[in-house]
């Protein structure tokens, strides 16, 4: 079904069944089709309709938006797994508080135990890193440059490769990190076994067939509702 659908669609866009999609010149996509974050085998992705105004301002607004949150879930999704894998860190996290970094848990469960103090430290840090450096339209920083070289190279295609493997990686830590949050939240462990959600509407149905690994028993959105009606 889904299919046979986008089939249609590249016939009418396109003008043949198995057409090229670069002769769909229509597209007001296509001006941003040679920007980092444009990558084999989807192309530029959009179903949001983000683009669909063409404005070269909100696509870089977007942009440096989408690089900054990458980055970030990139750095929780690491805060997530090396506490599992290496251990905690020795010692105090607040000695006048007698906080101990092995007294955090891993995940969602930190919330709670982070004094006010360590919170405004958080706050503050973050404040400092959006305000020390003019981020304006046309500065380096706008396009994600903010002096931190880690991913750089003196060959420009090489360079050019990098970042675009920046964006990716980015782009998957953010699905990663709200993945860990669900897992987190619903099974009440960072790395908790699902078959603790026992308050999942599903269950009633995970043993018939077509209950498969890797996705288990899956409907979309409001469709358990829908059976548990016409039961």
């Amino acid at each position: 079904m889904m299919a046979i659908i986008g089939m249609f669609f590249q016939d009418g866009l396109t003008g043949s069944a198995w057409g090229d999609w670069a002769l769909y010149t229509g597209s007001p996509l296509r001006a941003f089709e040679s920007e980092l974050g444009v990558q084999d085998p989807v192309g530029f992705w959009d179903p949001a309709g983000f683009t669909a105004d063409g404005s070269t301002a909100n696509f870089a607004r977007r942009r440096q938006t989408e690089l900054k949150h990458g980055r970030v879930s990139m750095l929780a999704t690491m805060g997530y797994i090396t506490p599992e894998i290496t251990g905690k860190l020795p010692g105090y996290l607040s000695p006048s508080a007698g906080l101990k970094f092995a007294d955090i848990p891993n995940g969602l469960g930190a919330i709670s135990k982070v004094p006010a103090a360590g919170w405004a430290q958080i706050v503050a840090y973050g404040a400092f890193c959006e305000l020390s450096q003019d981020q304006s339209a046309g500065t380096a920083a706008a396009a994600g440059d903010f002096g931190f070289k880690v991913l750089t190279s003196s060959d420009a295609g090489e360079k050019q490769k990098k970042l675009a493997a920046e964006i990716a990686n980015g782009r998957l830590a953010m699905m990663a990190i709200i993945g860990m949050f669900f897992q987190d939240g619903l099974t009440g462990s960072a790395w908790g076994d699902w078959a603790l959600y026992t308050g999942s509407p599903l269950r009633a149905f995970e043993s018939e067939l077509g209950v498969q690994d890797p996705v288990g028993f899956g409907t979309l959105p409001g469709s358990q509702r829908m059976v548990a009606r016409t039961a």
